[in-house]
């Protein structure tokens, strides 16, 4: 095993964060079309679920700016070289987790499924288990007591 191997989160290099959020919202989309929960959505909730998918989508774009400062990868797979804590990460360790999660209960929302709040809870834990709580072990031991000090104070989701 190299150095590169060694010096990365030990996630699956199958599970990819961006598809697992897409699997969640096309879940909600299929559920409000095989199972509507709200018929007749009101308009407000559609765009309450237009604006909760672009703030999700706003969130990864800050996380991508704070990396490129950083000039570290967003890559869950790869190695890091700094603890990013600056812009978005000052208020959440994981923004675009979050992100995604605003996306997996607004993209449905927008199309007038409440799906998407029903599935997000499974999404979280789904997403915790495969994805942070191994980058965040791996964070740990990278940048021990610096990276402990941020979790202490910055909360995983908000």
């Amino acid at each position: 095993m190299s150095d590169k191997q060694k010096d990365s989160p030990n996630i699956n290099k199958n599970v990819h964060p961006p598809i697992v959020a897409m699997v969640f919202i096309i879940v909600g989309l299929l559920m409000g079309y095989l199972a509507p929960i709200l018929a007749g959505m009101p308009p407000l909730l559609k765009n309450i679920g237009l604006g909760l998918t672009f703030i999700g989508f706003l969130f990864g774009v800050g996380a991508f700016i704070e990396f490129r400062k950083a000039h570290t990868t967003l890559d869950p797979h790869g190695s890091v070289k700094a603890l990013v804590k600056s812009g978005i990460y000052r208020f959440t360790r994981n923004p675009i987790y979050l992100g995604f999660l605003l996306m997996v209960i607004g993209f449905p929302l927008a199309y007038g499924s409440l799906w998407g709040l029903v599935v997000s809870p499974i999404f979280m834990v789904t997403l915790s288990r495969l994805v942070i709580e191994k980058e965040e072990a791996y964070l740990e031991k990278k940048f021990k007591g610096e990276y402990t000090a941020y979790s202490s104070k910055v909360r995983r989701w908000l």
